[in-house]
Protein backbone atom coordinates (compact mmCIF):
# COMPACT_ATOMS: atom_id res chain seq x y z
CA UNK A 1 0.00 0.00 0.00
CA UNK A 2 2.80 2.78 0.54
CA UNK A 3 4.30 2.13 -3.28
CA UNK A 4 1.09 2.23 -4.24
CA UNK A 5 -0.05 5.11 -2.65
CA UNK A 6 3.47 7.08 -3.68
CA UNK A 7 2.69 5.98 -7.20
CA UNK A 8 -0.29 7.67 -7.16
CA UNK A 9 1.48 10.88 -5.31
CA UNK A 10 3.08 11.60 -8.06
CA UNK A 11 0.51 10.75 -10.91
CA UNK A 12 -1.44 13.96 -9.49
CA UNK A 13 -4.64 12.42 -10.04
CA UNK A 14 -7.88 14.34 -10.34
CA UNK A 15 -9.48 10.88 -9.07
CA UNK A 16 -9.00 7.16 -8.39
CA UNK A 17 -10.80 3.96 -9.69
CA UNK A 18 -10.44 1.01 -7.24
CA UNK A 19 -11.87 -2.48 -8.50
CA UNK A 20 -10.89 -4.71 -6.09
CA UNK A 21 -11.31 -8.48 -4.86
CA UNK A 22 -14.26 -9.10 -1.96
CA UNK A 23 -15.83 -9.50 -0.17
CA UNK A 24 -16.36 -5.66 -0.01
CA UNK A 25 -18.60 -3.02 1.66
CA UNK A 26 -20.05 -1.04 -1.02
CA UNK A 27 -22.90 0.50 1.42
CA UNK A 28 -21.94 3.83 1.39
CA UNK A 29 -24.24 4.30 4.76
CA UNK A 30 -22.51 2.35 6.27
CA UNK A 31 -19.36 3.04 8.64
CA UNK A 32 -17.66 0.00 6.71
CA UNK A 33 -18.24 1.25 3.59
CA UNK A 34 -14.98 0.88 1.36
CA UNK A 35 -13.62 -2.14 3.81
CA UNK A 36 -12.29 -5.31 2.27
CA UNK A 37 -14.54 -8.10 4.71
CA UNK A 38 -14.49 -11.46 5.62
CA UNK A 39 -11.40 -12.22 3.05
CA UNK A 40 -9.79 -15.01 3.76
CA UNK A 41 -6.38 -13.37 2.99
CA UNK A 42 -5.75 -12.63 6.79
CA UNK A 43 -3.61 -8.96 6.13
CA UNK A 44 -6.62 -7.64 4.47
CA UNK A 45 -9.58 -8.85 6.72
CA UNK A 46 -11.63 -5.65 7.61
CA UNK A 47 -9.13 -3.17 5.68
CA UNK A 48 -10.18 0.07 4.72
CA UNK A 49 -8.37 0.07 1.61
CA UNK A 50 -11.16 2.96 -0.26
CA UNK A 51 -10.71 5.36 2.77
CA UNK A 52 -6.85 5.02 2.93
CA UNK A 53 -6.51 5.80 -0.89
CA UNK A 54 -8.78 9.04 -0.01
CA UNK A 55 -7.27 10.11 3.15
CA UNK A 56 -3.56 9.49 1.10
CA UNK A 57 -4.38 11.25 -1.59
CA UNK A 58 -7.47 13.81 -1.50
CA UNK A 59 -9.15 13.17 -3.85
CA UNK A 60 -12.44 11.23 -5.36
CA UNK A 61 -12.39 7.44 -4.82
CA UNK A 62 -14.50 5.41 -6.60
CA UNK A 63 -14.95 1.99 -5.73
CA UNK A 64 -16.33 -1.93 -6.40
CA UNK A 65 -15.49 -5.55 -6.70
CA UNK A 66 -13.05 -6.48 -9.54
CA UNK A 67 -15.69 -8.19 -11.26
CA UNK A 68 -18.09 -5.17 -11.35
CA UNK A 69 -15.23 -3.15 -12.51
CA UNK A 70 -14.75 -5.78 -15.93
CA UNK A 71 -18.50 -5.81 -16.65
CA UNK A 72 -18.33 -2.08 -16.46
CA UNK A 73 -15.50 -1.66 -18.47
CA UNK A 74 -17.21 -3.83 -20.98
CA UNK A 75 -20.29 -1.27 -21.27
CA UNK A 76 -18.69 1.74 -21.35
CA UNK A 77 -15.58 1.02 -23.75
CA UNK A 78 -15.76 -2.34 -24.62
CA UNK A 79 -18.86 -5.09 -26.98
CA UNK A 80 -21.37 -4.76 -24.18
CA UNK A 81 -21.72 -0.92 -24.79
CA UNK A 82 -25.35 0.11 -24.75
CA UNK A 83 -26.62 -3.02 -23.34
CA UNK A 84 -28.84 -2.51 -20.69
CA UNK A 85 -28.34 -5.81 -18.76
CA UNK A 86 -24.60 -7.64 -19.07
CA UNK A 87 -23.39 -10.50 -16.63
CA UNK A 88 -19.00 -10.78 -16.52
CA UNK A 89 -17.96 -13.77 -15.06
CA UNK A 90 -14.13 -14.38 -14.57
CA UNK A 91 -12.73 -18.43 -14.19
CA UNK A 92 -9.57 -18.14 -12.40
CA UNK A 93 -8.00 -18.81 -9.03
CA UNK A 94 -11.90 -18.84 -8.20
CA UNK A 95 -15.10 -17.59 -10.21
CA UNK A 96 -16.47 -14.00 -9.69
CA UNK A 97 -19.54 -12.46 -11.55
CA UNK A 98 -20.27 -8.88 -12.18
CA UNK A 99 -23.50 -7.84 -13.01
CA UNK A 100 -24.57 -4.09 -14.74
CA UNK A 101 -28.34 -4.30 -15.05
CA UNK A 102 -30.82 -1.10 -15.87
CA UNK A 103 -27.48 1.54 -16.20
CA UNK A 104 -26.20 0.36 -12.92
CA UNK A 105 -23.83 -2.11 -10.98
CA UNK A 106 -25.73 -4.50 -9.15
CA UNK A 107 -25.35 -4.21 -5.60
CA UNK A 108 -27.93 -5.64 -2.56
CA UNK A 109 -27.28 -6.51 0.99
CA UNK A 110 -23.78 -6.63 -0.35
CA UNK A 111 -22.74 -8.11 -3.82
CA UNK A 112 -23.51 -10.47 -6.37
CA UNK A 113 -21.25 -13.83 -5.50
CA UNK A 114 -22.17 -15.49 -8.98
CA UNK A 115 -19.40 -17.89 -8.46
CA UNK A 116 -20.28 -19.65 -5.58
CA UNK A 117 -24.41 -20.83 -7.15
CA UNK A 118 -24.35 -24.36 -6.76
CA UNK A 119 -24.19 -26.76 -9.78
CA UNK A 120 -24.84 -30.57 -9.57
CA UNK A 121 -21.90 -32.80 -9.62
CA UNK A 122 -22.01 -34.95 -13.17
CA UNK A 123 -22.49 -38.35 -12.77
CA UNK A 124 -19.39 -39.71 -13.57
CA UNK A 125 -17.22 -37.19 -12.16
CA UNK A 126 -16.20 -37.82 -8.36
CA UNK A 127 -14.24 -34.57 -7.40
CA UNK A 128 -15.58 -33.18 -4.30
CA UNK A 129 -15.05 -29.96 -4.95
CA UNK A 130 -12.44 -27.36 -4.33
CA UNK A 131 -14.49 -24.24 -2.36
CA UNK A 132 -13.92 -24.98 1.32
CA UNK A 133 -17.27 -23.42 2.25
CA UNK A 134 -19.63 -25.53 -0.50
CA UNK A 135 -17.35 -27.92 -2.17
CA UNK A 136 -19.65 -28.55 -5.16
CA UNK A 137 -20.16 -24.87 -6.46
CA UNK A 138 -19.34 -23.37 -9.19
CA UNK A 139 -15.95 -22.23 -8.37
CA UNK A 140 -15.58 -25.31 -6.10
CA UNK A 141 -15.60 -27.48 -9.79
CA UNK A 142 -14.60 -25.22 -12.22
CA UNK A 143 -12.10 -23.04 -11.31
CA UNK A 144 -8.77 -22.93 -12.38
CA UNK A 145 -7.64 -24.58 -8.98
CA UNK A 146 -10.75 -27.53 -8.93
CA UNK A 147 -9.37 -28.18 -12.58
CA UNK A 148 -5.49 -28.64 -11.43
CA UNK A 149 -6.55 -30.56 -8.52
CA UNK A 150 -9.21 -32.79 -10.40
CA UNK A 151 -6.55 -34.21 -13.15
CA UNK A 152 -3.16 -33.22 -11.60
CA UNK A 153 -2.33 -30.64 -14.46
CA UNK A 154 -3.08 -26.93 -14.57
CA UNK A 155 -5.70 -26.26 -17.16
CA UNK A 156 -3.08 -24.47 -19.38
CA UNK A 157 -1.13 -27.92 -20.51
CA UNK A 158 -4.66 -29.69 -20.96
CA UNK A 159 -5.38 -27.96 -23.68
CA UNK A 160 -5.86 -31.10 -25.62
CA UNK A 161 -7.82 -33.38 -23.46
CA UNK A 162 -11.37 -32.84 -24.55
CA UNK A 163 -12.84 -34.67 -21.55
CA UNK A 164 -11.68 -31.27 -19.48
CA UNK A 165 -13.21 -29.05 -21.02
CA UNK A 166 -16.69 -30.83 -21.44
CA UNK A 167 -16.78 -31.27 -17.97
CA UNK A 168 -15.89 -27.88 -17.70
CA UNK A 169 -18.60 -26.72 -19.79
CA UNK A 170 -21.47 -28.81 -18.64
CA UNK A 171 -20.45 -26.68 -15.24
CA UNK A 172 -20.64 -23.19 -16.88
CA UNK A 173 -23.37 -24.14 -18.73
CA UNK A 174 -25.76 -24.96 -15.79
CA UNK A 175 -24.58 -21.53 -13.94
CA UNK A 176 -25.04 -20.18 -17.22
CA UNK A 177 -28.32 -21.30 -17.47
CA UNK A 178 -29.53 -20.26 -14.30
CA UNK A 179 -28.47 -16.98 -14.48
CA UNK A 180 -29.92 -16.55 -18.07
CA UNK A 181 -33.11 -17.40 -16.37
CA UNK A 182 -32.94 -15.18 -12.99
CA UNK A 183 -31.39 -12.28 -14.72
CA UNK A 184 -32.26 -12.28 -18.63
CA UNK A 185 -28.91 -10.60 -19.80
CA UNK A 186 -28.54 -9.35 -23.11
CA UNK A 187 -25.10 -10.49 -22.86
CA UNK A 188 -22.79 -12.85 -21.21
CA UNK A 189 -19.22 -12.28 -21.24
CA UNK A 190 -16.74 -14.84 -19.69
CA UNK A 191 -13.03 -14.01 -18.41
CA UNK A 192 -10.19 -14.87 -16.60
CA UNK A 193 -6.97 -17.97 -17.45
CA UNK A 194 -9.58 -20.51 -17.55
CA UNK A 195 -11.17 -18.84 -20.87
CA UNK A 196 -8.31 -18.44 -22.68
CA UNK A 197 -8.96 -22.00 -23.29
CA UNK A 198 -10.56 -21.12 -26.46
CA UNK A 199 -12.33 -24.56 -27.59
CA UNK A 200 -14.77 -23.61 -24.27
CA UNK A 201 -17.01 -21.08 -26.43
CA UNK A 202 -18.78 -23.49 -28.52
CA UNK A 203 -19.11 -26.16 -25.95
CA UNK A 204 -20.61 -23.75 -23.30
CA UNK A 205 -23.17 -22.25 -26.09
CA UNK A 206 -24.23 -25.81 -26.94
CA UNK A 207 -24.60 -26.82 -23.94
CA UNK A 208 -26.39 -23.70 -22.81
CA UNK A 209 -28.95 -24.15 -25.58
CA UNK A 210 -29.73 -27.90 -25.01
CA UNK A 211 -30.54 -27.00 -21.09
CA UNK A 212 -32.66 -24.16 -21.74
CA UNK A 213 -34.58 -26.37 -24.32
CA UNK A 214 -36.09 -24.24 -25.90
CA UNK A 215 -37.94 -22.48 -23.30
CA UNK A 216 -37.42 -19.03 -24.03
CA UNK A 217 -37.35 -17.06 -27.70
CA UNK A 218 -35.01 -14.56 -28.14
CA UNK A 219 -32.63 -12.86 -31.18
CA UNK A 220 -29.66 -13.31 -28.80
CA UNK A 221 -30.13 -16.84 -27.72
CA UNK A 222 -30.82 -17.13 -31.70
CA UNK A 223 -27.17 -16.03 -32.10
CA UNK A 224 -24.75 -17.64 -29.70
CA UNK A 225 -21.77 -16.86 -30.98
CA UNK A 226 -22.68 -13.04 -30.13
CA UNK A 227 -24.53 -13.81 -27.03
CA UNK A 228 -22.03 -15.73 -25.33
CA UNK A 229 -18.53 -14.50 -25.44
CA UNK A 230 -14.92 -13.95 -24.46
CA UNK A 231 -13.75 -10.62 -22.90
CA UNK A 232 -12.94 -7.89 -26.05
CA UNK A 233 -10.43 -5.17 -24.00
CA UNK A 234 -7.72 -7.09 -24.21
CA UNK A 235 -7.62 -8.55 -20.48
CA UNK A 236 -7.67 -4.14 -19.73
CA UNK A 237 -11.71 -4.60 -19.10
CA UNK A 238 -10.88 -4.18 -14.81
CA UNK A 239 -8.83 -1.34 -15.53
CA UNK A 240 -11.05 0.36 -17.82
CA UNK A 241 -13.59 -0.22 -15.54
CA UNK A 242 -11.51 1.61 -13.00
CA UNK A 243 -11.41 4.33 -14.98
CA UNK A 244 -14.59 5.04 -15.42
CA UNK A 245 -15.22 4.16 -11.36
CA UNK A 246 -12.83 7.37 -11.46
CA UNK A 247 -14.84 9.58 -13.97
CA UNK A 248 -17.53 8.56 -12.05
CA UNK A 249 -16.28 9.68 -8.20
CA UNK A 250 -14.88 12.70 -9.63
CA UNK A 251 -18.06 13.84 -11.39
CA UNK A 252 -20.22 13.04 -8.63
CA UNK A 253 -21.65 10.05 -9.86
CA UNK A 254 -23.33 6.93 -7.81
Amino acid sequence: MPKLISYFKEKNIEALGIACFGPLELDKKSPEYGHITTTPKKAWQNYDIAGEFKRALSCPVGFDTDVNGSVLGEVTFGQAKGKNCVIYLTFGTGVGGGIYINGKLLHGMLHPEAGHVFVRPRSDDHYEGKCPFHKNCLEGMASGPAIEERWGKKAAVLSDRQEVWELEADYIAQALAGYILTLSPEMIILGGGVMHQQQLFPLIRAKVTEMLNGYILTEELNDMEHYILPASLNDNQGIMGCLELARRAGAGEN
